[in-house]
């Protein structure tokens, strides 16, 4: 069984920073892209990054130059370091891990977690 929880959202004045996690537990095997999206109310959900076992990242052009991902491949935990917040940041974040168990690989879905960016 695997689980999987984003965390470190929260309240942050625009030109702020946050840093979202999303880390993987359970019986995994191997741990390969993990998806970022978000989806702000009344909005289609939006790719927000997109990180690589390999170390490559692709990010949205919405995005780029102010949001990064990183990875710790020991604690099976994706970062992501969000910069120069802006209110059109705000929404609900939530990542999609491509993970291999004793069944195969499956993607797995966290709860997801609220940023809002507001003064």
């Amino acid at each position: 069984q695997v689980h999987v929880v984003e965390s470190g959202g929260g309240l942050v004045q625009p030109g702020g920073s946050l840093r979202l996690s999303c880390a993987a537990s359970g019986s995994i095997l191997a741990m390969a892209t993990v998806v970022w999206y978000r989806q702000a109310p009344g909005k289609e959900r939006e790719t927000v990054a997109t990180d690589t076992d390999s170390g490559a990242s692709i990010i949205a052009e919405s995005v780029e130059g102010r949001f990064t991902t990183s990875r710790d491949k020991a604690k099976n935990t994706v970062y992501l370091q969000m910069n120069s917040l802006k209110p059109e940041d705000t929404a609900a974040y939530s990542c999609r891990c491509s993970i291999m168990t004793s069944s195969g690989w499956s993607h797995y879905w966290g709860q997801g977690t609220q940023v809002t960016v507001s003064s």
